[in-house]
């Protein structure tokens, strides 16, 4: 932010977090639950068959408004389904709270700040979970 390293991780995951309207403090319990156990690191067999939880490391929690954007229409993406701000940001926090509590290094970004982040995305694995799949 501002070109200062505000937060770094030496291994772990990076999660770009973002939030629609219907999010609620139930879905972020859930979604930091289910991120922590999701088996995505490899086991002696190069199997993903280990999570975080198992094989520790650090979490870098990134917020991202633009992950909601719509294309459908235009050629000017529309952040209508990402929440308010203020929303957000109480959902961001609390779900950072809720990955410290559980035991994790949890380091972040500043909250609606533009900024440059610097991934290395090890595989490369990269896994998309959207709340909207708890609700089905």
């Amino acid at each position: 932010v501002e070109e200062e390293v505000i937060s770094e991780i030496a291994g772990g995951l990076c999660l770009l977090v973002g939030f629609t309207h219907s999010d609620t403090p139930e879905i972020v319990d859930y979604m930091a639950k289910k991120i922590t156990g999701l088996r995505i690191f490899e086991d002696e067999s190069e199997k993903m068959n280990i999570s975080l939880a198992e094989r520790g490391g650090a979490i870098l929690s990134v917020s991202q408004f633009t992950l909601y954007a719509d294309t459908t229409k235009g050629k000017r993406p529309s952040f209508t389904k990402s929440a308010p701000g203020d929303k957000a940001e109480a959902l961001y926090d609390l779900f950072n709270t809720k990955l410290s509590a559980a035991g994790f290094v949890v380091e972040t970004g500043v909250f609606g700040a533009f900024m440059d982040v610097k991934i290395v995305n090890h595989g490369p694995v990269t896994i998309m979970l959207d709340s909207e799949e708890m609700r089905k």
